[in-house]
Formats: structure tokens, sequence, C-alpha cells
């Protein structure tokens, strides 16, 4: 995708990516990841983008000829099926907030934001929500931020985090408001006390850390994660 936004946009502006953001209503930064390959727009943003660039949203993510008529993807290969967008309002989908958390030390609760850094929200399966027992009022899509979880997490991961879920259960991952920081880590039991650990190998730089008191508040335990890295 990230080379076919490149050469429409180029062709339409001459490569501005600051008009194509302006008109979507993301940050300049989205655009260049989306040009670059680190990201991809979806949902209302890749419509958007479509849009602004002359073209459908197939064309841009699957590169279907501008001039191919519905269901001719599908004769191009026999066997092949057709793929089937899911429109925002598609009830096997369930649109979960994305925002930015806000703490403060020793406080226990929190203030939320939206985060337009690469669309307002994270579309997860509806059967999913109802198979977990999960309540949607209780759910945020939070943004990964930094590199001590990887593997299990990258920079630029979303999460979703159940904020009704605060019982610690060894080896789980939690968002933990720890002295006035949202981070995100794994709790692990040890000597009969609760540590903050990164699953980063470079345990130098990402040391575990107690979780004790007022200094280490559970926000909410992650319950999935949507990751472009395999």
């Amino acid at each position: 995708m990230a080379t076919r936004i490149e050469k429409l946009l180029s062709d339409k502006n001459g490569g501005n990516q600051s008009e194509m953001a302006r008109y979507i209503g993301v940050s300049p930064q989205a655009v260049q990841k989306w040009v670059a390959g680190e990201s991809e727009p979806r949902g209302k943003n890749l419509d958007l983008a479509a849009e602004f660039l002359g073209v459908t949203p197939a064309h841009l993510k699957f590169g279907i000829a501008l001039d191919q008529p519905a269901g001719a993807a599908a004769q191009t290969f026999p066997g092949m099926i057709p793929v089937r967008g899911v429109e925002p309002d598609d009830p096997s989908l369930t649109q979960i907030m994305k925002v930015r958390i806000k703490v403060q030390a020793g406080i226990t609760g929190f203030q939320v934001e939206p985060e337009h850094h690469d669309g307002e929200t994270m579309g997860v399966p509806t059967s999913w929500v109802r198979g977990e027992r999960l309540v949607m009022s209780d759910l945020y899509a939070i943004v990964v931020k930094g590199e001590s979880m990887e593997p299990s997490l990258y920079d630029g991961d979303v999460i979703v985090v159940n904020t009704a879920d605060k019982k610690l259960t060894d080896g789980s991952v939690y968002a933990v408001n720890y002295e006035g920081e949202v981070v995100v880590k794994r709790m692990v039991r040890d000597s009969g006390m609760w540590w903050l650990a990164s699953d980063n190998a470079d345990q130098r730089r990402f040391h575990r850390k107690l979780c004790k008191g007022a200094e280490c508040i559970v926000i909410g335990k992650v319950v999935r994660k949507e990751s472009t890295h395999i």
C-alpha cells in the first residue's frame, strides 16, 4: 500500500503529505508512516485517504485496477473469494475508543483523551467481547510506547485494557500508574512481592521495579493486542 500512496500522492500534489493529513484529520507524521510503510490507514482513515487520492479504498489497499469491475478480482484466479469490507456500523465488529490515559502520582483515578495518532477507535470482533464477558465502558485501547516489552509488544502496537480487572495474576500484563506515568508491564510474583517486569532481554536498561503502595496503582489488565509485527 505504501508504494501506491506515495505514487498517487506524488501525482496529485507533488507528494505534499501535510495537505493529505489536513484533509483526513490526522497528523503529518501519520501520513509519513503510511508512505514509509510503517503503518497503514484503516477504517475511516482509509476511506478518506482514498477519497483524497481519487481512488477506491479497494484500489488503495489491495491494488485492484481502477477500471476493474466489481467481482473481477474473483474472476482473475479460479476459486478466489472476494474480500468484503466491514462497515463501521457492522454488528460483527465492536469499536473500542483509542485513548491516551492521563494519571497523577499516588492518585487511583485517571482521565482519558482521544488518541488521534492513527484513527480514534480499534475494531475488535463482537463475538470476542461477548465471549470474554467484557463490558464496553470498561475497555480502552492505548498505543504502546517504547521497547521495554519487546518481543511481546512493540512500539506502536495497540492494546486493549480492561479497567474493570485489577486483580493481579502472576505473568499477566497490566497498564499501571507508576509514580505518575502510565507503563505497560508484566506482573511477576517473587518472594511474596509484586514486581513490574519488562520482556526486553536487556534487563540493565529495563530492570524490574517493585510494585507497592501508592507509587504503583493498577489501571487495568491487558486483554488484547493488535500488531503489525509477525
